[in-house]
């Protein structure tokens, strides 16, 4: 929720938060082709894809999740783009100048159009940014710009638009200042967050981004979203008007809603759909040894973690003791082995070990500590005036998917068994479980997060105070200003350490229970090329190409 609120997945829980994806999400590369547009009908190269339930935003400063964003990188462009190892590339911006203390970012946008033949301009982008930290449009990735001179006071309601250092100096210059050198900040143009709007467009019709596939969803990218059919289908077809056109393979991308992983698998087997993995659909629990066995299961670890979030306003999950005792009884490796099955690492901590620095484990807690955590139960049973655990009824929460549906099952178990807690399962659409974290009307919920960008500092953050993805209600001021340091400190070994700190404040106090580091898990026919996730879980089908 990359991920996520989530997913959130899921699971890119930007949470990433991540909508379906459970413990395997993958993705793509490229090719080039003419359009079909413009030949015999023969020639046209489409590829049938499937996802989970409908893209919760198909705005890009509204969408929090990995399937709104899966349709995005499609349909939408940012001042650069990941390419197919996860690196940052130019795409709207033709040349990028740096100054020399790593402030000033000035950029030169090539000459590029909208899908309706309008030109991208860099008014565009100051547009699209102001628009996203607007406190009246409630964009909950707002805080991703905060990099940006004035955009925090801005957001907050402490400053105003005029105070936001991104500036269009002309049509297809842009300058933007920074509070601190970001070294990552390349990537982070890349993200959904960053992508520009046509504010021509937008500005004459605000409600644009509410008819995908209506005459006034304009997009920039190397698709266009021709059509949208909510609880059915998606049809992108390829943008002639995109900069980069000609090196576009596919001509269609077609793709299904497909609830049912099994579904899925079956339609997959008959040839109706090209591939299965993130940040699409997820590949049933029961084909992953099958696909194992025959060679076509891709593997590769993923910078995202899975977890269960605490509700620290609720009367019983405010109780430390408890959520120690919970966290605590989960047997991660038996999940892994028994359950998932997609090669994924035991987490004790919250940064992935993909991050620089973080390669070591954590190791905050130990896994499966069945002993310690009835220690931790029977001080917080006592805590709470109850006498034995059979008092003790807590509700465990999760998207509607048959993955997230075998974690929480295996995890009712052995707290049942273990720890003798009454769990019940609740489960619900994706979009109405996003609604309910943000509302807080869960007591345990499932969370998955996917790196927006390659530094644990997407991770930490989540949990500020304030956070726009912290559905925990935890805050804490040591731990939020060890972040706002890190934030400018040049030296990275000494920010390093400060993540390290904070990750460790945030571990002692248990208001989530990491339970693995996801792996990019996938399949696809072999007509299939160049379709493999990046690190970050990213698919760019821009580069995919189809071989009949």
């Amino acid at each position: 929720m990359k991920n996520f609120k989530a997913l959130l997945l899921f699971l890119t829980l930007t949470l990433v938060l991540a909508a379906c994806n459970f413990g395997g999400d993958s993705g793509g590369d490229g090719g080039g082709e003419e359009s079909s547009s413009g030949g015999d009908e023969s020639s046209n190269k489409s590829i049938n894809l499937s996802i989970a339930s409908d893209p919760p935003s198909f705005h890009p400063a509204l969408a929090t999740d990995t399937t709104s964003g899966a349709i995005m990188a499609s349909v939408f462009e940012g001042l650069t783009r990941l390419d197919p190892e996860g690196n940052p590339e130019p795409a709207m911006a033709e040349n990028i100048d740096v100054s020399e203390d790593g402030l000033t970012y000035t950029y030169t946008l090539r000459d590029a159009q909208w899908e309706n033949g309008d030109p991208v301009t860099a008014d565009d982008f100051e547009y699209a940014w102001k628009w996203a930290l607007d406190p009246e449009n409630a964009s909950d990735y707002a805080y991703q710009l905060y990099y940006i001179e004035g955009a925090e006071a801005y957001n907050t309601g402490e400053g105003s638009a005029d105070d936001v250092a991104v500036t269009a100096v002309d049509e297809k210059t842009l300058e933007v200042n920074l509070v601190n050198p970001t070294p990552y900040f390349d990537e982070l143009t890349a993200f959904y967050t960053y992508y520009p709007v046509n504010s021509q467009v937008a500005e004459e019709n605000p409600e644009w981004h509410t008819d995908p596939g209506g005459e006034n969803y304009i997009g920039n990218g190397p698709f266009s979203l021709e059509s949208f059919t909510s609880s059915d289908e998606i049809t992108l077809t390829k943008n002639d008007n995109y900069w980069d056109a000609e090196n576009v393979a596919l001509d269609t991308v077609n793709i299904d809603m497909v609830e049912s992983a099994a579904t899925a698998l079956n339609m997959y087997q008959a040839g109706e759909l090209d591939y299965l993995g993130s940040p699409f659909n997820t590949i049933d629990l029961n084909a992953l040894n099958q696909f194992r066995e025959e060679g076509t299961l891709n593997v590769s670890d993923q910078a995202g973690t899975y977890m269960y979030v605490f509700n620290t306003e609720d009367e019983i999950m405010k109780n430390q003791n408890i959520r120690k005792a919970l966290t605590l009884a989960i047997d991660r490796e038996g999940l892994i082995e028994n359950v998932t099955k997609g090669e994924q690492k035991p987490a004790t901590g919250l940064v992935p070990l993909t991050m620089e620095g973080f390669e070591e484990p954590g190791n905050y807690f130990e896994s499966n500590n069945i002993e310690e955590a009835q220690a931790a139960l029977d001080a917080g049973l006592e805590e709470l005036g109850m006498s034995e655990p059979s008092d003790l009824s807590i509700g465990l929460s999760y998207n509607t998917d048959e993955a997230h549906a075998a974690v929480a099952q295996f995890v009712q178990q052995g707290w049942s068994e273990n720890l003798g807690i009454d769990v019940t399962l609740d489960n619900s659409e994706w979009q109405v479980y996003l609604e309910a974290l943000d509302a807080g009307e869960h007591q345990v919920g499932r969370y998955g997060w996917l790196g927006d960008f390659n530094d644990a500092i997407n991770f930490l953050e989540i949990f500020k105070i304030d956070g726009g993805n912290n559905n925990t209600g935890w805050t804490n001021d040591e731990y939020t200003q060890l972040l706002n340091d890190a934030a400018q400190e040049t030296d990275e070994a000494a920010r390093i350490e400060m993540m390290k700190e904070a990750e460790e404040i945030l571990m002692s106090e248990y208001p989530i229970a990491p339970v693995y580091f996801y792996t990019n898990l996938s399949v696809h026919e072999d007509k299939v090329k160049n379709m493999q996730a990046d690190p970050l879980g990213n698919v760019q089908l821009k580069y995919v190409d189809i071989e009949e």
